[in-house]
């Protein structure tokens, strides 16, 4: 399920050429971070950025105008740390696995749900959208937000992306887990890569009805029925209603059984392309409300494509980090990604069900500077909406920062009055997640963000 606004504008990003010797700069100069290859496939290749293809998981793929993925978030593919044993997020993926095993079960006592955690999430632009039914022309296929390889293949951006293909295959109750990317902004609860994981059953008539009394007069589908707010039109209403408490249920009960009884919950209406009905579960985390998962009634024309027609089927997609965070008391998404034995000795258990608070590192204080720039010329056009996104400036943060960076935040947006020329000022936070940073390192940071940004973005600077 696709999590996070992904229902606005839709906006075109700048020509290829800035971009490309962007990436090819960032590789030349090790802008790379290493990362220990933790798949159950073992050690994978090191993907590579080259002039004219991008290497990844021992496949080469051509580059063209949309490959927008950097060296930064490429040298995380392969990492799978719900793969790692012991790794926070590995936990929560095992402790959802082991309530789902033990809560249904099949006819002879074997699980109802089979698990797949190790697919690629190298997809093709088809498998991330056409097949959900995304439309062309939808705000979610932005460049802006997400990694593309190339025109036709991409970096997962949610789980989803298996859906059809394992329905295909036969399968009728499945999870699964695995790294997905967006392009999105910088702070505490976001980063480019995180970790979802993916539920789907599917009910025949006779599955869904069996236990109604008079079931058998009843039928998932009618003939010119209307989509209205409560059900799609080839739908019953009895069969939607059924299987929508089916998955309020289930996932009321997971979340019950991960955090207990007292965490807050609530459900809010939503729209995704490829459910309807549509919700989202928000839980009560640190006085706010954080949207966990999304979930609904899987359209039938998915079902259909699918080769499912005959079935009606509920889907969810949540975020393992996210459900991490609340579970564990980890108050920054970097720290999954920390390999200091101080963070992770916590979650060395020897039953996954015990209890884990996790024990703050050192607090060392943060650092900030701001940057502030002119917008290129026209910016106010559509042509300038083309050649600058936020998303942009975000992307060329974390390649140049890194880690260090704990959050960006737009602080001013100025419009000049006479000339027209628009003005931003961002504030960059920057936090080691294990020592104590100096001014003098941040600066020499901040001060490539500033000429990297005037020579790629085009953005004029003000300081």
């Amino acid at each position: 399920m696709i999590l996070g606004p992904s229902l606005l504008p839709c906006i075109q990003l700048r020509p290829r050429s800035r971009l490309q010797r962007l990436l090819s700069e960032f590789w030349a100069n090790g802008g790379a971070a290493s990362c220990r290859r933790l798949g159950t496939d073992g050690h994978a290749p090191r993907p590579v950025i080259g002039q004219d293809s991008v290497e990844v998981l021992g496949h080469s793929y051509p580059r063209d105008v949309f490959t927008n993925v950097t060296p930064k978030i490429l040298a995380k593919v392969g990492c799978n740390l719900h793969n790692q044993p012991h790794h926070p997020l590995w936990l929560i993926k095992e402790r959802i696995k082991a309530h789902f095993y033990s809560a249904y079960t099949g006819r002879w006592g074997n699980p109802l749900f089979s698990v797949h955690d190790n697919l690629s999430p190298v997809v093709t632009v088809e498998q991330n959208f056409d097949s959900l039914l995304i439309p062309p022309d939808h705000p979610s296929r932005k460049q802006g937000d997400n990694y593309y390889l190339n025109r036709t293949t991409m970096l997962r951006a949610h789980t989803s992306a298996h859906q059809r293909e394992l329905v295909r295959s036969g399968l009728d109750a499945f999870l699964l887990a695995g790294d997905v990317y967006r392009r999105d902004e910088i702070d505490a609860s976001h980063y480019p890569v995180f970790h979802q994981m993916e539920g789907v059953r599917l009910f025949s008539n006779h599955e869904l009805f069996s236990k109604v009394r008079s079931g058998e007069e009843l039928s998932l589908f009618e003939r010119g029925g209307r989509r209205t707010p409560q059900k799609q039109e080839v739908h019953t209403l009895e069969a939607v209603k059924l299987v929508e408490f089916d998955l309020k249920q289930t996932l009321t009960r997971l979340v019950t059984t991960l955090f207990g009884a007292d965490l807050e919950v609530r459900w809010v209406d939503c729209y995704f392309p490829f459910t309807h009905p549509s919700f989202e579960m928000e839980v009560l985390f640190q006085g706010d409300w954080m949207e966990v998962l999304g979930c609904g009634v899987m359209e039938q024309e998915l079902l259909n494509s699918a080769g499912a027609g005959n079935k009606l089927g509920w889907a969810f997609g949540l975020g393992l980090e996210r459900l991490a965070m609340v579970l564990y008391g980890i108050p920054d998404i970097r720290l999954f990604w920390s390999q200091d034995e101080r963070f992770l000795k916590q979650f060395r258990v020897q039953d996954i069900q015990q209890p884990v608070h996790f024990q703050a590192l050192s607090k060392y204080p943060p650092l900030h500077n701001d940057i502030s720039f002119w917008l290129p010329h026209g910016s106010e056009s559509e042509a300038g909406r083309e050649s600058f996104t936020e998303n942009d400036f975000y992307d060329l943060v974390r390649s140049i920062g890194g880690d260090l960076v704990e959050k960006v935040t737009l602080l001013d947006d100025f419009t000049h009055p006479k000339t027209g020329r628009r003005s931003q000022c961002y504030r960059i936070i920057y936090r080691h997640m294990e020592r104590t940073l100096t001014q003098q390192e941040v600066r020499l940071v901040h001060q490539q963000i500033e000429h990297t940004a005037e020579r790629e973005l085009g953005v004029q600077g003000r300081y």
